[in-house]
């Protein structure tokens, strides 16, 4: 079990890990260095006695928009694209598992060898017990997108922020790795970044964390120490809140 909390700004949060986190320093599958990496940030936070769930993607195998999907079945595409989110959620569950967290697989999709169903009551019952959970498969349904998913399970478990980890340290008015002139955000509203076209996360999930006032925050994810300082309440990184 966690230990007893540790001036924590959250109680329960939801950690969003694209699939290309995972990549690490390679170009395809999965680095295990970096899966021990995020790991490691997790049992951090963890050890405060903070309640965390990850809702992780699937594009460093296979997105069912990426090009490699071009000419197929959307449907088949996505679905194709959720399974790929499973194999990412059971290498995190090994890493963290290999930390010293106990995690739990959650899925959308039922596969009842490898991964839990999701079952809303189940999935905050693990996170009382001290349990990680990650959930999987996305919503389950093709056309929607694992920012989605992250935006519906942070609201299903009541969690009071969405983390999102990325390659870059906030929110900018164009990629920072293009163009270095870019400016960045301290803060946001859900509206500006719908009017001002940002690719934070997806307009279904901003839209669905607009109307359910729901704070996201975006965080350079490799930068060690960050989701810790986060969970306790500095400033990191850019906000979304009305």
């Amino acid at each position: 079990m966690p230990a007893a909390k540790k001036s924590l700004a959250y109680e329960r949060v939801l950690l969003k890990l694209s699939g290309e986190a995972l990549l690490g320093e390679k170009q395809f599958g999965i680095d295990r260095d970096f899966s021990d990496y995020l790991a490691t940030e997790i049992r951090g936070v963890h050890d405060l006695g903070l309640q965390i769930s990850v809702v992780v993607g699937g594009g460093n195998i296979f997105r069912g928009v990426s090009d490699n999907a071009q000419g197929m079945d959307r449907v088949s595409a996505d679905h194709m694209g959720m399974l790929a989110t499973v194999i990412n959620a059971l290498a995190l569950q090994d890493a963290l598992e290999r930390a010293g967290v106990f995690t739990r697989v959650l899925s959308a999709i039922e596969m009842k060898e490898v991964a839990e169903p999701f079952i809303r009551r189940r999935a905050i019952r693990h996170m009382e017990k001290g349990r990680v959970t990650v959930f999987a498969a996305g919503t389950g349904n093709p056309y929607f997108s694992t920012d989605t998913a992250a935006a519906l399970r942070a609201m299903e478990i009541k969690a009071e922020v969405i983390l999102k980890g990325t390659k870059v340290d906030g929110i900018y008015d164009a990629d920072p790795m293009k163009h270095p002139e870019a400016k960045k955000f301290e803060r946001l509203t859900y509206r500006e970044v719908l009017q001002r076209g940002l690719r934070v996360m997806d307009t279904t999930a901003i839209s669905l964390c607009m109307d359910n006032h729901l704070p996201i925050i975006v965080y350079d994810l490799k930068k060690k120490g960050n989701l810790r300082r986060i969970v306790q309440g500095e400033t990191i990184g850019t906000l979304v809140k009305e």
